[in-house]
């Protein structure tokens, strides 16, 4: 996910939803917790689609 300066307010005029929306999910406390988790206990690092569905994300190589 590209860096969004979320402090600048010129950011926030050329960002895209997926900027924002990254911004946000990455602040949250439960979704970091949960990822960490996930990970940790994830053989092959993957995320499961139970956990994509829940925070409404998709993951892309």
């Amino acid at each position: 996910m590209p860096e969004f300066e979320w402090r600048s307010p010129e950011s926030y005029n050329s960002a895209e939803i997926t900027d924002i929306a990254w911004e946000c999910l990455r602040r949250n406390a439960d979704y970091r917790r949960e990822y960490e988790a996930m990970i940790a206990n994830s053989p092959d690092g993957e995320v499961t689609p139970e956990f994509r569905r829940k925070w409404g994300i998709c993951f892309r190589p």
